[in-house]
C-alpha cells in the first residue's frame, strides 16, 4: 500500500514572506488495497500538509467509481484540522473532495495585468482601484480500492478544477504526469501551476516544480522523488451573477502520492 504521511509538526522557518493559506485534503492512504474505508484530514496552511486552520463549512463528499456522489461520515472539527471517514463499498478509484467552499471577503487590485489580493500579496499602491472579492476553495485527492478506474476522474464542469490525464494511481517519480486545467468545464490557458512536495517542509525545498497551462489547458509535472505532493492553482475572475462579491479568487489543490 502507498501511505501518505500525516504531517502535524510545523514547517521549518525560512525567513521568507508568508504566502496565502492553501487548502488541502489528505487521505491516510491513496491505495487502500482491499480496505473498505479511508480516513481523511483537511485544513488550511501556509505550507503543504501542515495544518493551521481546520476546514469548516465545507460540503465534504466523494465521487464513486461509477460517477455517483456519496456522503462522508460526520466530520470531527478540531481547531487545526478536520477529520472524517469515507466508506469505499466498491472497487475502483474514488474522488475525495471538500466541495466548493466560499470563504472570506476581501479586496484586490490590478497590477501588471494581474489581480493582486490586498494584504496577502502586498499593500495596494497609492491610487490603485480596489474591488470586492470572495475566496473560493476546492481541495481534492483520489484513492483507489483494488484496480484503478476512470469514472471518478471526469470533470465536474464548474469553477476551477484539475483533471488528471495520467491516472493518479499511476503517477511515478521521475516520470511525466499529465493534467488538464479547467474553469467552468473549459480549458484554462496560460495559468501558473505550482507543485509542492511534503518533504520540502523538512529540507527547505518546498516547491518541486512550476508549470503553465497551454492553449488546451494541459500541463505536465514530473515529481523527482517518491513521496507526497500537492498541486496548487489560483485563478481570479468575475463572480457568477448574484454572488456576494463581483469577483472571486479561486484556489484549487490536488494531493497525490508518487511511487
Amino acid at each position: 500500500m502507498r501511505f501518505a504521511k500525516l504531517i502535524i509538526l510545523g514547517a521549518l522557518a525560512l525567513g521568507t514572506a508568508a504566502q496565502a493559506h492553501m487548502p488541502y485534503l489528505l487521505p491516510t492512504m491513496f491505495d487502500v488495497g482491499k480496505g473498505d474505508h479511508v480516513t481523511v484530514t483537511s485544513s488550511f496552511g501556509e505550507d503543504a500538509f501542515v495544518p493551521e486552520i481546520g476546514m469548516k463549512d465545507a460540503p465534504f463528499h466523494f465521487i464513486r467509481p461509477d460517477g455517483t456522489q456519496g456522503e462522508v461520515g460526520k466530520p470531527t472539527y478540531l481547531r487545526d484540522l478536520t477529520i472524517f471517514e469515507a466508506d469505499l463499498s466498491a472497487e475502483g478509484t474514488y474522488r475525495l473532495t471538500t466541495g466548493q467552499r466560499l470563504g472570506r471577503m476581501g479586496k484586490m487590485y490590478q497590477a501588471g495585468g494581474q489581480w493582486i489580493i490586498a494584504g496577502e500579496d502586498g499593500a495596494p499602491p497609492a491610487g490603485a482601484r480596489t474591488v470586492d472579492v470572495q475566496s473560493t476553495t476546492l481541495a481534492e485527492a483520489y484513492v483507489t480500492r483494488g484496480a484503478p478506474s476512470a469514472g471518478a476522474l471526469k470533470p465536474i464542469g464548474t469553477a476551477l478544477e484539475v483533471q488528471p490525464l495520467t491516472h493518479p494511481a499511476e503517477i511515478a517519480s521521475g516520470s511525466d504526469a499529465q493534467f488538464r486545467l479547467l474553469f467552468d468545464g473549459k480549458p484554462l490557458a496560460n495559468t501558473e501551476v505550482t507543485l509542492f512536495r511534503a518533504a520540502g517542509n523538512y529540507d527547505g525545498k518546498k516547491i518541486a516544480a512550476t508549470a503553465r497551462s497551454d492553449a488546451q489547458g494541459n500541463f505536465t509535472l514530473r515529481p523527482a522523488d517518491a513521496g507526497l505532493y500537492l498541486i496548487l492553482v489560483r485563478h481570479r475572475t468575475e463572480a457568477p451573477a448574484g454572488s456576494a462579491a463581483p469577483y472571486r479568487s479561486y484556489t484549487y489543490t490536488l494531493a497525490f502520492d508518487a511511487a
